[in-house]
């Protein structure tokens, strides 16, 4: 045997020399393929493997466990560049703001909703602008309009402190549906109470979120007496910000939060639990958007948008 052949290589390799086998596969390995084990190394094939075999940790909802906020960092940095969108052009407030019905004619002034409109343009839900249902719960209010920034503020600053809770929880799939599902509530009831109103903020997902987490208190066994007192803040700023924010929003939003937090803690916790918390938040969705068609078909005199 000569000197060039007794020399080995690794396997995903050919041209690295080397004299470290993987403890799994017996396979030569360099030092860029090892991965330390519990005993020696293994290869990158082997430790794929063996992840693809252990059962990935999971909490009492169903959710994977993740240290990283992801979800949360995303929603803060989408409601920020949405308000950098409204200082650069001020009209995006009225083109993507939650408004059920309104009128606006040619030179752009905007009227109460009123049916038939004549010559006038509709606008809103009515006018088929049916992503505003959405869109208007990552808007805030401008900085010369009411309490300016500091509403973008003080909302992410709430999403900062309970969305953090809520997504550890909960999963990043779990908590992207409670948190739109809850901003989608809270536009649908001011649809349904106040349609002429225009209304922005992420506040109704916010107050989704509050409701999840004191649901979450009570599944998990947390000291109630916080949480109670979470709860409490909670609706004591629904009845004080009613002279000054959108009732409407709030409640919505608490409502469908909590219903899905509903869903997602008592759901059997067996193979049917992914199907029952999948089927609760279709479900709501499928509630919500039909009285949001039922009331913009009664607003149009039945002709819909």
């Amino acid at each position: 045997m000569t000197a060039e052949s007794a020399v080995t290589t690794c396997y995903r390799h050919p041209r690295v020399e080397s004299h470290v086998r993987c403890t799994r596969c017996d396979r030569y390995i360099c030092p860029s393929c090892m991965r330390e084990a519990s005993v020696g190394h293994q290869c990158v094939g082997c430790v794929k493997e063996g992840a693809r075999t252990v059962r990935q940790a999971r909490t009492v909802f169903g959710g994977r466990i993740s240290a990283v906020p992801l979800v949360t960092y995303v929603l803060i940095g989408l409601n920020v560049l949405a308000y950098l969108a409204e200082l650069a052009r001020s009209s995006v407030v009225d083109r993507f703001g939650m408004r059920g019905a309104g009128l606006r004619d040619t030179d752009g002034a905007h009227y109460l909703w009123q049916y038939p409109y004549g010559s006038m343009h509709a606008e809103g839900l009515v006018g088929g602008e049916w992503e505003r249902l959405l869109t208007s719960a990552f808007l805030h209010m401008p900085p010369d309009d009411g309490i300016g920034v500091l509403h973008l503020v003080m909302n992410m600053a709430s999403l900062w402190t309970v969305g953090r809770v809520v997504e550890a929880q909960l999963g990043r799939v779990r908590y992207l549906a409670l948190y739109l599902l809850s901003a989608l509530g809270g536009s649908v009831l001011v649809l349904l109470a106040a349609p002429d109103t225009l209304t922005i903020g992420a506040s109704g997902a916010i107050f989704g979120l509050g409701a999840a987490y004191y649901v979450m208190g009570r599944r998990l066994g947390y000291d109630m007496r916080s949480v109670n007192q979470h709860m409490g803040g909670l609706l004591l700023w629904l009845v004080l910000s009613a002279w000054v924010t959108s009732w409407e929003a709030h409640l919505g939003g608490l409502l469908a939060g909590g219903a899905v937090t509903l869903a997602y803690a008592y759901a059997p916790r067996d193979g049917r639990r992914t199907l029952v918390q999948t089927g609760a938040c279709v479900a709501l969705l499928a509630l919500l958007l039909v009285l949001a068609l039922v009331k913009v078909s009664d607003l149009t005199g039945g002709a819909g948008a």
